[in-house]
């Protein structure tokens, strides 16, 4: 028994120190991976800590594309690991086509704290956060659901009321699309903050460049400096706008020059 907790503990120390590890490895060291997975393991491992908010490590599929050269190689295996329910894609409240990637046993974490934000408040039937989880996230791995599906599938676990879609969508679990009410997407709980951070730091990060003189910087000094307006570090911006084309890299004898992109 005591060597059983004992083997658990080292193996604990050893994912500790490997995290450590990647977070002190710069960008410079880490920014192309052979493919998604690894890609996404190792942003998973960076995610930076944010203070005052309850948030799991999301990726955004900008950052794999900043990571892993080949897009169509990229997309490919998200689609596989999405369908195997090792990670959840989900559509961000951004105002732009951005889409966040969370490991599933992440979001379900995410699920719980959620909920039990909810049980404290006393509202509503709490019922319904079961049915969720065991019926709707179990069999429905797509980015959106329909209302008549969700009420179907929610309906395996107990009698559905208005209500209960009510508590999904107050919870953080569920948002009604604009441009058709009877459909859903999935939502991380909570990242609301976070979300208005992403938006902020992209363009403070883009005004800081386009402000120097070749609207360009070292990679190396850039990655050390911190943005006011986000909660997430300048890695993750990096790779984001990167990703997403508004940046580029040069390599050059003495390390990495980040530039603007030229419209």
């Amino acid at each position: 028994m005591e060597r059983g907790k004992k083997r658990i503990r080292e193996e604990e120390e050893i994912e500790a120190e490997n995290r450590d590890a990647n977070h002190s490895l710069s960008l410079e060291q880490n920014l192309s991976f052979s493919d998604t997975n690894v890609a996404l393991r190792m942003m998973r491992a960076q995610f930076p800590q944010i203070d005052k908010v309850a948030i799991q490590p999301f990726i955004l599929q900008s950052q794999l594309y900043s990571s892993v050269k080949d897009r169509t190689q990229v997309d490919r295996e998200l689609e596989s690991l999405r369908r195997d329910k090792v990670v959840r894609i989900f559509k961000l409240n951004t105002g732009q086509d951005d889409h966040g990637i969370m490991f599933l046993e992440d979001y379900l974490k995410q699920l719980e704290h959620a909920v039990k934000r909810m049980e404290e408040k006393k509202q509503g039937d709490v019922d319904v956060f079961k049915w969720f989880k065991g019926h709707v996230i179990e069999s429905k791995l797509e980015p959106s659901i329909e209302h008549e599906e969700l009420y179907a599938l929610l309906s395996l676990g107990g009698q559905v009321k208005d209500g209960h879609i009510s508590l999904l969508i107050n919870a953080g679990l569920l948002t009604r699309q604009l441009i058709d009410p009877n459909m859903y997407w999935f939502a991380i709980p909570n990242i609301g903050s976070v979300l208005k951070g992403l938006s902020l730091g992209r363009k403070e990060l883009l005004s800081l460049l386009n402000r120097r003189r070749y609207k360009e910087m070292m990679l190396a000094p850039l990655e050390k400096m911190r943005l006011r307006l986000s909660p997430l570090d300048m890695r993750f911006h990096l790779r984001d706008l990167i990703g997403s084309g508004h940046l580029k890299t040069a390599y050059t004898p003495s390390g990495i020059v980040v530039q603007v992109s030229k419209d």
